[in-house]
């Protein structure tokens, strides 16, 4: 078990991670005891973690018996109207300001419960226990809180840092292919951002992740949550560093959108960004063209696609990508690459680069 600090002041937390992390009560006692609690899951995940969760609850001295709130699975779920269902479970138990939620789940239920306990009698605390990789190296760490809206992705939401978050690597043991798959991508994103050490070290390990070996995980969650957190200590509510973490986002959250939610995972449609925003670096002279070759090479070996789909044209992509949160005075601002390990947001890039990437996209798919 290793413990990592998201270094905020006072409202600092801890990041603990190992195999067995959901089955010890130490894990979750210090945010819970003595609390009223709620669980929300979804139909995948509960039948799969639920039982182990209540018994460690049963062993955290929590306040009565928890709510057990189960969503159906998927990223069309996330919506207001699922946090809507959330708050009147909420209000019906009565639960008080002091109660806690407790997410169970990848990051569409973190996102969803944690943006119910920001706004339930104006905050309560919540606790993460991620389950699948994506979530475990991103989304249940920094307190990025939201849920979807038709016209863009997480476009309503709050910053909420949660009070704990637990990483099981067990859990992996359960997760379906497509869905490691999906979490590898943001895990290559560390390295292309912030460290080119790291990058080097997924192309010796890429193999050993898809084959879920337990020592090369836990190295890819604990590095990719050291490099999460440094960043969100720096910049909590991306005013800078913070933003460089959405590479390949602007692109993906485009292609989420125009295809409808669920149709591609997050972490799909953030790979084809990164591939996407890679080879719009190298038409920039950026980047060169071997560390993009680089790029591209890892992402396909992870599993994922290096081409949009064809559905969403170019003027599509351009028509969401204008509604993107990264959008400043009426300016789109993409993340691109300086070199393996190096990212710089900027408003100053080449059109036509944009133009070429795009539709180069099109023409492929």
């Amino acid at each position: 078990m290793e413990t990592l600090t998201v270094e905020l002041g006072e409202r600092s937390y801890p990041i603990i991670i190992g195999p067995g992390a959901l089955a010890d009560p130490a894990n979750l006692r210090p945010a819970l005891e003595g609390r009223r609690v709620a669980v929300v899951t979804n139909t995948t995940v509960g039948p799969l973690h639920g039982e182990a969760l209540r018994a460690t609850l049963a062993a955290c001295c929590i306040a009565g018996e928890p709510l057990w709130i189960e969503l159906p699975d998927g990223e069309e779920h996330k919506t207001l109207a699922t946090v809507e269902t959330i708050l009147t479970r909420l209000l019906e138990a009565r639960l008080d300001r002091g109660s806690r939620i407790v997410a169970l789940g990848g990051g569409v239920v973190g996102d969803i419960a944690g943006f119910a306990a920001a706004i339930y009698q104006r905050g309560i605390d919540f606790v993460q226990v991620p389950t699948t990789l994506l979530a475990q190296v991103d989304s249940s760490v920094g307190g990025k809180t939201g849920v979807n809206h038709p016209l863009g992705k997480n476009m309503i939401g709050a910053f909420h840092q949660p009070r704990t978050v637990v990483i099981d690597t067990d859990t992996l043991n359960t997760l379906p292919e497509r869905e490691l798959r999906a979490g590898l991508a943001e895990v290559i994103k560390y390295g292309l951002i912030r460290d080119a050490e790291f990058f080097a070290w997924l192309e010796e390990h890429i193999d050993a992740l898809h084959a879920l070996d337990p020592e090369a995980l836990a190295c890819a969650i604990r590095r990719s949550c050291a490099c999460k957190a440094e960043v969100v200590a720096a910049d909590e509510r991306e005013g800078g560093i913070r933003a460089l973490l959405n590479l390949g986002h602007t692109f993906g959250h485009a292609i989420e959108a125009g295809m409808g939610y669920g149709a591609w995972l997050h972490g799909e449609a953030v790979g084809t960004g990164m591939a996407m925003a890679a080879r719009m670096s190298a038409r920039m002279g950026w980047l060169s063209t071997a560390d993009c070759e680089r790029a591209e090479a890892l992402i396909r070996r992870a599993g994922l696609s290096l081409e949009p789909p064809a559905e969403v044209t170019p003027e599509r992509f351009r028509e969401l990508m204008a509604i993107d949160k990264k959008v400043a005075s009426g300016r789109l601002r993409l993340v691109l690459l300086r070199g393996i390990g190096t990212a710089e947001l900027t408003d100053r890039f080449d059109e036509n680069a944009l133009d070429e990437t795009l539709h180069e996209g099109a023409r492929v798919a």
